[in-house]
């Protein structure tokens, strides 16, 4: 268990985090001879990305608040213990911006591939999780049977840490960003991560999270995937820069993937670099081919914050 206290100035405001934060489980000391490297991803078969139709649709409006930066401390010279693996996490931190002061905590599950540490001076590429309505709750055995949180469990050579929180209220992405990123700037502290190639995806509540997050710290994240959801157009130039896939069912009749078309064609019209498939056959899960497809993993991993200075 680790705490730090972050203080940023930002576009006129004072951001300043207290942070406390830990996972449970045994712990294993990390021996100090460089063993291994990144386990290969398998070759995936091609698949073609629908070409989506043109829809007319009202944009919808999200109100974001305010745009806040956390920046993160140095990582610590000497190697802490670890578990790899997937284990339960929880992360709190106290926000004050201006006189406003609030708290936040939720649990979230870290996943580190099996050969994590073997190499002291490796970094991970990462992957930020963000789940659907239905998994919200302070359970998190609900997350680990569904998507990201269930490939590791039974992949251990995964090759990406995954950080996978979870929600206590419907509706909790689009509130609380700047939560989200302060628990990047902790993890990228504590653990190997490659800040160059940290990625964000999230399915139904969560692609609506995808989206919206990226949207405001679009300087963050090397490619996002948001499946299923949907976003404001009128901020969609933000991600100009920002490699995306989007993924959606035609069939969904949850969320229409008008929402996402609107998103896509808005980034198109930008010059944004976007790929959209539209699976004409899949109704509102349209995640699990996706996740479980490793071409998503090839395409991510061919993505960097250094690819685009402009950045």
């Amino acid at each position: 268990m680790n705490s730090r206290r972050l203080l940023r100035q930002f576009a006129g405001y004072t951001l300043a985090v207290s942070m406390l934060a830990g996972c449970g489980g045994a712990q294993v000391e990390l021996p100090a001879t460089p063993t291994s490297t990144m386990p290969a991803i398998p070759t995936p078969t091609s698949t073609t990305p629908a070409t989506p139709t043109s829809m007319s649709i009202t944009p919808a409006t999200l109100t974001p608040t305010p745009t806040t930066l956390v920046t993160p401390t140095p990582a610590p010279t000497a190697t802490p213990a670890v578990q790899v693996g997937q284990q339960a996490c929880t992360f709190e931190a106290k926000i004050t911006q201006g006189a406003s002061t609030r708290n936040v905590r939720f649990n979230y599950l870290l996943f580190l591939p099996k050969d994590y540490g073997t190499d002291p001076h490796k970094k991970w590429p990462l992957i930020l999780f963000l789940h659907g309505a239905g998994e919200t709750g302070n359970d998190l055995e609900m997350l680990e049977k569904h998507e990201i949180p269930r490939i590791v469990e039974q992949q251990a050579d995964f090759p990406f840490i995954t950080i996978s929180p979870q929600c206590t209220y419907r509706g909790c992405w689009l509130n609380e960003a700047d939560a989200l990123n302060a628990l990047l700037d902790e993890v990228s502290a504590t653990y190997a991560v490659d800040t160059d190639r940290i990625y964000l995806t999230g399915l139904s509540m969560g692609g609506y999270g995808t989206w919206y997050l990226a949207t405001k710290y679009p300087e963050r994240f090397a490619a996002i995937v948001p499946i299923a959801g949907g976003g404001d157009s009128e901020k969609a130039c933000a991600l100009k820069n920002v490699p995306v896939w989007a993924f959606h069912g035609a069939k969904d009749d949850v969320v229409s993937p008008k929402e996402s078309e609107e998103m896509v064609n808005a980034l198109k019209a930008c010059g944004g670099d976007v790929r959209f498939t539209l699976y004409p056959d899949a109704y509102h899960d349209s995640w699990t081919r996706t996740y479980e497809n490793p071409e998503l993993y090839e395409w991510l991993l061919k993505h960097t914050l250094t690819e685009s200075p402009e950045r």
